[in-house]
C-alpha cells in the first residue's frame, strides 16, 4: 500500500508539489520547497520557479550556503529563486522556458541549446536536461521534508502524478515521463494540467460540486499562466443516475501568459520615460518589468487604486545621479492589458498570423497575437469541428453549439479559472462577460473556489490518492489527439513522380490509458535491415476518426515527429517487406507505444515517439 500521494506540477515559470496520506479525507498540504535564495543563505517557498542558473568558477567559491540534502555542485547550476533573480542580471546564463523548448517540434530536446543564443559553450543544457534537473530538486525537497518531521519513507512508497499541458503532443509528453525518471522519481503516472485543476475544484467544493454542475453542461477550463495559455472542455452527462465527466477537446499550446503583459507595460513606460528626456538602461528595464508585474497585481487587486509608483535606481556616479521615478496607472494597465490582451472582439475574430519573410529569426514559437480572447474564440471554435466529426460527442454537448456572426461554435456554460493571471477579478469579468456576448446575452457561471497557483499540484495529489484507493470521480479523457503513422502509397513507378504519403490512424482520440487497438485485419509492409523513415501525425479536431481509417491527403494532418531507424531482420533478407499487423499501447502510465508484428516469425517491433529532426 502507498503511503503517500504526490502531484507534481512541472510548469513553465514555477513548478509545485502537494502531497497528501492516502489514507481518505486527509488534506493536501503544499511542499515548502527549500532553495537558494542567495549564494549566502537558502530559504523556502511555496513553489520553486522553474530557472536555472549557470554560475561561473568565481561565483561558486564566493558562495557559503548549501542545501540540506548536500548537493555541493553548484558550478553545475543553481535551481529556483536565486536562479531567476540572478540570472535575470546575467540572461546569457540563465535557462528557462525549458518546457517550452520540451514541445518545440523544430529541435531535439536532448540536445544541448539553452541558454538559447548564448554562447557559454559546453555549459549548455538541453530542455529534457533543465526540467530533468528541476524534477530532481524537487524530489530532494520532498525527502527532506519528510526527513525534518521524522518520517521515513522511499519514492517507492508514494504515488506520483505529474502533470503536461493537453495541448503536449506525444514526443514532449514521453520526455516529461523520462526526465521524472531519470530524476529518480520512479514510476509517475501523467495527468493533463488542465484535468488537475478541475480535480482540485471537485475536491474544494466536496459534495457541493454537484450542485454547481448538471447534466449538458460544458465547461471551459481556461488556464493562462507566466508563460503559455491553454483551453480545455469538459461535458457533463449522466449515466444511471450519476454525473459523468469526459474531456471532449483541447487547444493549442500557446504561448502567451502574465510574462507577457509585464513586458508590454514595461515597454509602454519606457516609451514615456524616454520621451521626457530620461533613459532607461538594460538593469533599469529588467527592474522595470518587475516593477510593473507587482503594480499590474496591486490595481487589478485593489479598485480603489489609481497608480503605482515605481523607482528605479541609477547606477551614475555623479553628483546629479537620481532615481528615475514614474507610476504605472490604472489606465495605462486598462489599456495595455485588458483591451491589448482581452480585447471585446467577436467570436468570428481569428487570431492575427504575421507575414511570413523568407528568413524569420529561429526560437521559441511565440504567438503572434497578443489578444487571449481571439485564441479563445478559435478554440472554441475549432471545437465545434472536432465535436462535429463525432456522432457521440455531438450527443453529449447538444444544445450547447452555437452560431454567431455566421460562424459555428461551441457555446460553454460553465469557466473554471486557472493559472495566476486570473487571481485578477477584471480579467476573470472580461472573459465571462466575452463568453455571455459570444452566448447572445446568456450567462456564463464561474466555478469559484480554485487555488489558482496551486491547483494543479494539489489536484494531482487528489488524483494521486483516487488511484491508491480506485475511489472518487474520474474525468474520462483517453487521449487528447487522434494520432497516425505515414503510409507510402503503392503505385506503379512513374518518372518524376514520387508515390505520394497517406496516413493511417492508429490511435483514435480519446483512446484510454491502459487500452490496446490492433489492425488485425489490415497488413502493411514493413522494411527491416536498413534504414528507413517512419512519419507521424496528429490531429485535435478529427475526434471521428477511427483505428485503421486511412486519411489519404496527410497536408490535412499536422506532423508531429519523423523518426529515422534501423530495424532489427527477421531471418529473411534484410530489404524485403515484411507484412505486419499494428498494435497501439496507451499504458497505464499515459504513454503511447506502437507495436508492429510480423505473424509468421511472431517477431515484433516497437517505434517510439522520441526524436524529433529538423
Amino acid at each position: 500500500m502507498k503511503k503517500y500521494a504526490l502531484g507534481i506540477d512541472l510548469g513553465t515559470s514555477n513548478s509545485a508539489v502537494a502531497f497528501c496520506s492516502t489514507e481518505a479525507e486527509s488534506p493536501v498540504e503544499v511542499l515548502p520547497v527549500t532553495q537558494l535564495l542567495s549564494f549566502k543563505s537558502c530559504g523556502e517557498k511555496d513553489t520553486l520557479p522553474s530557472a536555472l542558473y549557470l554560475p561561473i568558477a568565481q561565483e561558486v567559491d564566493s558562495a557559503s550556503a548549501r542545501l540540506p540534502w548536500g548537493d555541493t555542485d553548484l558550478f553545475s547550476g543553481v535551481v529556483g529563486e536565486f536562479a531567476r533573480a540572478q540570472g535575470s542580471l546575467v540572461p546569457e546564463r540563465l535557462v528557462t522556458s525549458a518546457k517550452s523548448w520540451l514541445c518545440n517540434p523544430h529541435i531535439d530536446p536532448e540536445q544541448p541549446i539553452l541558454p538559447w543564443k548564448s554562447e557559454i559553450g559546453d555549459r549548455l543544457v538541453s530542455p529534457f536536461e533543465a526540467s530533468r534537473r528541476y524534477l530532481e530538486h524537487l524530489r530532494h525537497g520532498f525527502m527532506q521534508h519528510l526527513s525534518a518531521r521524522g518520517v521515513s519513507a522511499s519514492v517507492e512508497e508514494c504515488e506520483i502524478v505529474l502533470t503536461v499541458p493537453a495541448s503536449f503532443d506525444e514526443v514532449a509528453r514521453i520526455h516529461t515521463h523520462t526526465a521524472a525518471e531519470a530524476a529518480g522519481w520512479s514510476e509517475v503516472t501523467l495527468l493533463e494540467e488542465q484535468q488537475a485543476a478541475f480535480y482540485h475544484w471537485i475536491a474544494a467544493a466536496g459534495d457541493r460540486w454537484r450542485e454547481q454542475v448538471t447534466p449538458g453542461d460544458v465547461v471551459l477550463i481556461c488556464d493562462v499562466g507566466g508563460g503559455t495559455a491553454d483551453f480545455s472542455l469538459v461535458a457533463v452527462s449522466q449515466k444511471q443516475g450519476e454525473l459523468h465527466l469526459e474531456r471532449i477537446s483541447v487547444g493549442d499550446h500557446i504561448l502567451l501568459g502574465g510574462d507577457n503583459m509585464d513586458l508590454a507595460l514595461a515597454y509602454t513606460l519606457k516609451v514615456e520615460l524616454e520621451g521626457q528626456g530620461k533613459k532607461v538602461d538594460n538593469l533599469q528595464f529588467l527592474s522595470l518589468v518587475h516593477s510593473c508585474r507587482l503594480g499590474k497585481e496591486k490595481l487589478l487587486a485593489d479598485p480603489s487604486l489609481e497608480s503605482y509608483p515605481i523607482s528605479l535606481p541609477n547606477r551614475g556616479a555623479g553628483l546629479f545621479s537620481r532615481t528615475v521615478s514614474t507610476n504605472l496607472t490604472r489606465a495605462v494597465v486598462d489599456r495595455v492589458v485588458l483591451e491589448g490582451f482581452f480585447p471585446d472582439s467577436g467570436i468570428d475574430q481569428q487570431p492575427a498570423r504575421k507575414r511570413q519573410t523568407g528568413l524569420r529569426e529561429f526560437g521559441l514559437d511565440y504567438a503572434a497575437d497578443p489578444a487571449l480572447s481571439k485564441h479563445l474564440a478559435q478554440f472554441l471554435c475549432r471545437s465545434w469541428q472536432n465535436i462535429h466529426s463525432n456522432e457521440n460527442l455531438q450527443a453529449m454537448v447538444g444544445e450547447r453549439v452555437g452560431e454567431n456572426q455566421g460562424v459555428r461554435f461551441v457555446r460553454p456554460s460553465a469557466v473554471l479559472f486557472n493559472g495566476g493571471v486570473f487571481k485578477a477579478d477584471p480579467l476573470r469579468r472580461r472573459v465571462l462577460d466575452l463568453l455571455s456576448t459570444w452566448n447572445e446575452g446568456s450567462p456564463v457561471k464561474e466555478l469559484a473556489g480554485t487555488h489558482f497557483d496551486l491547483a494543479v499540484a494539489k489536484g494531482a495529489a487528489s488524483y494521486a490518492r483516487t488511484l491508491v484507493s480506485g475511489e472518487g470521480i474520474r474525468i474520462k479523457a483517453g487521449s487528447a489527439r487522434s494520432y497516425y503513422i505515414g503510409l507510402e502509397s503503392s503505385m506503379p513507378a512513374i518518372p518524376g513522380m514520387v508515390p505520394p504519403i497517406k496516413a493511417v490512424c492508429v490511435v483514435p482520440q480519446g483512446m484510454e490509458e491502459g487500452s490496446e487497438v490492433a489492425l488485425e485485419d489490415q497488413e502493411f509492409g514493413l522494411v527491416t535491415g536498413e534504414p528507413v523513415d517512419f512519419r507521424f501525425f496528429s490531429s485535435s479536431i478529427r475526434a471521428g476518426d477511427t483505428v485503421g481509417e486511412i486519411i489519404e491527403d496527410e497536408s490535412e494532418l499536422e506532423e508531429t515527429t519523423q523518426l529515422e531507424i534501423t530495424l532489427p531482420p527477421t531471418e529473411e533478407a534484410a530489404g524485403e517487406f515484411l507484412p505486419v499487423t499494428l498494435h497501439s499501447v496507451i499504458t497505464e502510465l499515459g504513454t503511447l507505444e506502437l507495436w508492429m508484428r510480423h505473424e509468421a516469425s511472431g517477431k515484433q517491433w516497437k517505434v517510439e515517439f522520441n526524436v524529433r529532426t529538423q
